[in-house]
């Protein structure tokens, strides 16, 4: 009954910022040397720096039960901006909290409310199984009986791994692992999920099932939830919000779906014949991406798609397919536009 009245307690919430940062900012200095011995040998006389700023005066806030995407390319500053949030490294300057905490204190009250997944780094003990990995996550969050068996047998329902809990983590898939990283994470019923590229390497059905779970979890349990990643499907499928980030700066914070149609202005259209098609007139600004005798793939921009599906009725295409411009071009020009 108390994690139920937790649950309904974050919904109350919502209109509240469980995080809220302003100009916050981190700077980074790292060694910088000329190769070779020589250079060895010099710097270790004289040694000289440079500076770099990772995030640049950051104002960013979410709310409770939110469920949040953050793009950027690599060396954006995405994941120092959650380094920062769950207090690993502590900003050079302005201010951040995190559910009413300082997060660089490390409290453990405010260590308890949060988890973070990543997905190229395990906090799984892979000679151990499933069920005694839970058990040790039990002791770490000091969880009661009757509240890890309900955690438990929730996520073990949610996530369909009956008969994994008896097997070590090192013979499980990735993507079964993956699971179990997330069902590690939410044991303990967390206030704020960060999720960093939980996807990855992940195949086609394993990342749905996953955004699946992510879904439920943040529309059932109320858990709030940042996720960053370079598959925008995960972001265009979960998050209602997203924040784009670029060279350390927030250049776009706003719904995802008015992104995509800012940015998306292209569509795709693939044609097949039963005959060779040669010497196909498009319209001025259609593209020809690929061909073959009797497969044409044309990109055009949208507002004259209409007109060119027009004119390719006239070579009697025996199938054709409309797609939304591909999701890396769009945030190619996010990024493009952005800097």
């Amino acid at each position: 009954m108390r994690e139920w009245q937790r649950m309904d307690n974050r919904k109350r919430g919502r209109d509240m910022n469980i995080i809220e940062t302003r100009q916050l900012s981190k700077t980074y200095r790292r060694v910088v040397k000329q190769e070779g011995i020589k250079g060895s040998v010099k710097s270790l006389f004289k040694r000289e720096y440079e500076q770099k700023q990772a995030v640049k005066e950051m104002d960013f806030s979410v709310r409770e039960g939110e469920f949040v995407g953050l793009i950027g390319p690599n060396g954006a500053g995405k994941t120092t901006l959650i380094k920062m949030l769950t207090g690993i490294i502590a900003p050079s300057s302005g201010e951040i909290q995190v559910m009413g905490f300082y997060p660089n204190d490390l409290k453990n009250d405010f260590k308890r409310q949060y988890a973070i997944v990543m997905g190229q780094k395990s906090q799984l003990f892979f000679e151990l199984t499933v069920n005694d990995t839970l058990r040790m996550f039990q002791e770490i969050y000091g969880l009661k009986e009757q509240e890890f068996r309900e955690a438990k047998e929730y996520f073990t329902a949610l996530f369909g791994v009956e008969k994994l809990l008896d097997v070590q983590v090192r013979t499980l898939s990735l993507g079964e692992r993956m699971k179990m990283e997330l069902m590690a994470a939410l044991l303990h019923n967390p206030r704020i999920l960060f999720l960093d590229e939980p996807t990855i390497g992940l195949d086609a059905v394993a990342s749905r099932q996953i955004r699946r779970f992510l879904r439920e979890i943040n529309q059932e349990r109320g858990t709030t939830i940042l996720l960053t990643s370079h598959y925008m499907e995960d972001i265009r499928a979960l998050c209602d919000r997203s924040v784009v980030i670029n060279h350390g700066q927030k250049i776009y914070d706003g719904e995802t779906e008015e992104l995509f149609e800012k940015y998306q202005r292209d569509r795709q259209v693939t044609l097949s014949f039963d005959r060779a098609v040669e010497g196909m007139e498009l319209p001025e600004r259609a593209v020809l991406v690929e061909e073959t005798p009797y497969k044409k793939v044309v990109r055009v921009p949208r507002e004259e798609s209409g007109a060119l599906l027009q004119r390719m009725m006239e070579y009697g295409p025996r199938d054709v397919i409309v797609e939304e411009d591909e999701i890396g071009r769009v945030v190619e020009r996010i990024y493009e536009e952005g800097a």
